[in-house]
């Protein structure tokens, strides 16, 4: 098992990826703490892996109780991915300022505080030659744009620039820091942007438009919380020791196109 002994804290625990994340990491020999608004998250659904933790990553009180907890049942933490975030798609002129400064609280501020406040309980697991694994989520949209999610694509290329930044920091004190960046993964949050305005259904049934959205994907089909809980496991592992700084772009090729070309 890649992640035996090892101690995980995955903000967002709750929601679509953030399960399978959980499920993942314990399946792979991992102690689990799993963050969210509630202990249902995202999905009404029974199963759910990992001890809950309440958390609104966006609260500093919140956080740092949190890290109190993990603290006094372990001691340490290995792994921390911040997984949390929320979407808002409207274009910048239709967003107010109230949703702008929401979007940023929980994507970028609340990357900020959750990782801060691990940072002490991080450098205890990296000893002895060990290192700690903290893996943001930024986006394909903090490389490119979807129509109507200006706030999101801000919010994600900040995530990018502060997991750089942070991996320069605390790479010397045996922190790795990297993001995924996922395209398409069906998730209530896709399930959403199918409904809102921002996909540009144009009258289009949500079967048509998922086919579609399938269909401008090299790989024709888009993916699933299993295949982001795969990467982030690797990089959560010893077998990424030297993997730090990155942005690891997880869209099924989506980005590797031109897309005025495709005919």
């Amino acid at each position: 098992m890649r992640l035996k002994r090892k101690t995980a804290f995955v903000t967002g625990g709750r929601g679509g990826i953030g399960r399978a994340i959980c499920a993942r990491f314990e399946a792979e020999g991992a102690q689990v703490f799993a963050g969210d608004l509630s202990d249902t998250g995202s999905l009404d659904r029974a199963a759910a892996h990992g001890q809950y933790v309440a958390l609104d990553v966006a609260d500093e009180a919140a956080v740092k109780a949190a890290m109190a907890h993990i603290e006094a049942q372990v001691g340490k933490l290995d792994i921390l991915v911040n997984a949390a975030g929320i979407e808002i798609e409207k274009t910048i002129e239709d967003t107010s300022l109230d949703e702008w400064n929401r979007s940023f609280a929980v994507n970028v501020t609340g990357t900020f505080l959750t990782s801060k406040h691990a940072l002490p309980l991080l450098r205890k697991a990296a000893r002895d030659g060990a290192t700690a694994s903290l893996i943001n989520f930024g986006s394909y949209d903090g490389f490119i744009a979807d129509p109507g999610l200006a706030a999101y694509c801000a919010t994600k290329g900040a995530v990018h620039a502060l997991t750089r930044a942070m991996a320069c920091d605390h790479g010397p004190e045996g922190i790795r820091v990297n993001a995924i960046c996922p395209g398409y993964i069906d998730t209530p949050m896709l399930q959403s942007f199918f409904e809102g305005d921002g996909s540009g259904a144009a009258g289009k049934t949500i079967d048509q438009l998922q086919q579609a959205v399938r269909d401008v994907h090299p790989m024709r089909s888009y993916g699933t919380p299993e295949d982001i809980a795969n990467l982030v496991t690797w990089l959560a592992s010893d077998e990424a020791r030297y993997a730090s700084g990155q942005l690891w772009v997880l869209d099924g090729g989506l980005s590797a196109q031109v897309q005025q070309m495709r005919l």
